[in-house]
């Protein structure tokens, strides 16, 4: 910049020396972004964004855009082994622990299996399956069975999927119990053995 006479003192570009909405977006660096220390964790739900809400800047907290419902752990237990059930009492067929990040978290608890059993004829029985937390009971189903004859046996897949709320970040033991209404014929679970006969997956769903 020319001047006459002596050179002006370095003064400081202040906030005034600028008029409002004059710096343009040519006016930035393209790394103005990609060039600051990165945040390096999921952001807090108080960290701010700078959004364009119809082309007015605002700023936004994290709290109101992260999505929920994300898997956030799996716990899988199997068993390669048939159950027999005679008894009229609940007993415990397979059992697995999980500890929740978040007291807000869900807890999807999957129970796959099959079942066989021999009756006599034109006998109906029930079996009772159910989901326990800790000692708590969560859900409890019902499969009615139906005898053909003393020589056939009939199958049965007592499958339970249940979404849990166990407000907790405590160690947690999910357990599957089974019985009969009575205990004058078996039921045998896990039908055919082999990997996997019985299963027991639970998954931490993220509920924030």
């Amino acid at each position: 910049m020319a001047y006459i006479g002596k050179q002006p003192a370095v003064a400081a570009l202040t906030a005034s020396d600028i008029t409002d909405g004059i710096v343009s977006n040519a006016k930035l660096a393209q790394d103005i972004i990609s060039a600051d220390t990165a945040l390096g964790a999921e952001p807090a739900d108080t960290d701010e964004f700078l959004v364009s809400d119809a082309g007015t800047l605002k700023r936004m907290d994290y709290s109101h855009i992260k999505g929920g419902g994300k898997v956030l752990q799996v716990v899988t237990t199997n068993s390669s082994t048939a159950v027999d059930c005679t008894s009229s009492t609940y007993a415990d067929l397979i059992s697995a622990d999980i500890t929740p990040s978040n007291t807000a978290n869900k807890i999807i608890a999957w129970f796959n299996t099959a079942a066989i059993h021999q009756e006599e004829a034109e006998t109906s029985t029930i079996d009772y399956v159910r989901l326990v937390r800790d000692a708590t009971e969560v859900k409890e189903i019902a499969t009615f069975q139906y005898g053909i004859n003393s020589s056939l046996e009939n199958i049965i897949y007592p499958n339970l999927c249940v979404l849990d709320a166990p407000s907790s970040t405590s160690l947690i033991n999910y357990s599957i119990q089974v019985k009969r209404n009575d205990n004058t014929y078996n039921t045998s679970y896990g039908y055919g053995s082999g990997t996997n006969c019985i299963s027991l997956i639970l998954m931490e769903i993220d509920g924030t």
